[in-house]
């Protein structure tokens, strides 16, 4: 395991603990007094602080996994095992949420009143303090090392002191105005802690099923390969995450086609190095495309060909262009947008060119927009 990952676990470990041994202090003070005032909205927000301590928990727990060297049955790790600790984090908010809404509409059915004292107030102000600057720390080291779990625990703790800063406020309220706004304060709690918990299990469900790729990334990347003087272009980068800063990659270049099979190697390697140390992503996969030289007639092939494929709108680039003047083959890429069928679009852009040079076999490869061109 690297240096580098054996920082970021303990940077996740350490905040983490942190977080579990703010949050139980104050499970502990909230929860002696909401009961001791018969606050209700006092005992919810403990028992969302409870919900923040086993988050802390599995996100301790995931990034042990995660971090687990790999093996034959995982070759390429544990990374996403942090995603999947990140839902569960998620689903401890949403189970909080809806434990919370149900309590609260149960005192609003049969209200009672609370017996509100200072201890409670100054504890009631600490504890917004306490989770403002918890929230605002765990979310930044979620940021620092890029650890989803520990980004929505910062994210849910800012959350708490809001919700916090609703309980005080509702019992000055009762305490000047004489008006119980306790289970109602609860209802609201309990939907911004659904709301919280819903986002964040969206974003996770995001990065399991796969999201598009960095355009940042993407284009340190293509910038990285380009600096090569034989590369004429870099395109169809695939990005493969397995976790956190744990990225393979694959791209193709464009070369010239008088370029000898050893030479080809050489180039693919030295990309392959620099690409690594510069970005941190493994390219595991270097296809290439050969292009014409010297040739006039095909230039003219090519300039007619792109003009004619870009013409459409949901035709966002063309590549890999070559043609094979003694065996009349043409061959290129099209990418396209998911406005069209790409069925629907090869046969489109087949038509065309055919129709412009009926004497060449012509061979369409359809490429995803997968990243950013």
């Amino acid at each position: 395991m690297s240096e580098k990952t054996n920082s970021r676990n303990r940077v996740i470990v350490r905040t983490s603990i942190i977080g579990i041994a703010a949050n139980i202090l104050l499970v502990i003070f909230k929860a002696a007094v909401g009961l001791a005032a018969n606050s209700i909205a006092i005992v919810l927000d403990a028992v969302n602080n409870l919900s923040d301590v086993l988050s802390s928990v599995v996100t301790i727990a995931g990034a042990k996994i995660a971090n687990k060297m790999p093996d034959k049955k995982h070759p390429l790790g544990h990374g996403r095992v942090e995603y999947i600790s990140a839902l569960i984090v998620s689903a401890l908010v949403l189970y909080a949420g809806v434990t919370s809404v149900v309590e609260s509409v149960k005192k609003i059915i049969n209200p009672v009143q609370p017996d509100y004292s200072k201890v409670s107030l100054i504890i009631i102000s600490a504890a917004v303090i306490v989770k403002l600057f918890l929230g605002r720390y765990v979310k930044s080291k979620g940021v620092q090392v890029g650890s989803q779990s520990l980004i929505a625990s910062g994210k849910d703790a800012m959350f708490d002191a809001l919700i916090s800063f609703s309980v005080l406020a509702s019992a000055l309220i009762y305490i000047f105005k004489g008006i119980c706004l306790e289970a109602y304060v609860g209802v609201l709690i309990s939907l911004f802690i659904i709301k919280a918990g819903v986002e964040m299990a969206g974003e996770t469900i995001s990065d399991i099923l796969g999201r598009r790729a960095d355009p940042e990334l993407v284009s340190n990347i293509k910038r990285i390969i380009l600096e090569e003087e034989k590369v004429r272009g870099a395109y169809d980068v695939i990005l493969n995450n397995y976790g956190p800063q744990k990225n393979y990659a694959s791209v193709h270049l464009e070369l010239p086609d008088t370029m000898t099979v050893d030479e080809v190697d050489t180039l693919s390697r030295r990309i392959q190095a620099k690409v690594y140390m510069e970005t941190g992503v493994v390219l595991t996969g270097v296809g290439v495309y050969s292009y014409n030289t010297g040739s006039e007639t095909v230039a003219k092939i090519r300039n007619e060909v792109l003009e004619k494929v870009m013409s459409h709108d949901w035709a966002l680039q063309l590549h890999g262009f070559y043609v094979d003047e003694k065996e009349k083959i043409m061959r290129f890429d099209v990418v396209m947008s998911f406005d069209i069928d790409h069925r629907e679009g090869i046969e489109t852009i087949y038509g065309e060119i055919k129709e412009l040079y009926p004497e060449y076999s012509i061979q369409i490869t359809p490429d995803i927009d997968i990243s950013d061109i």
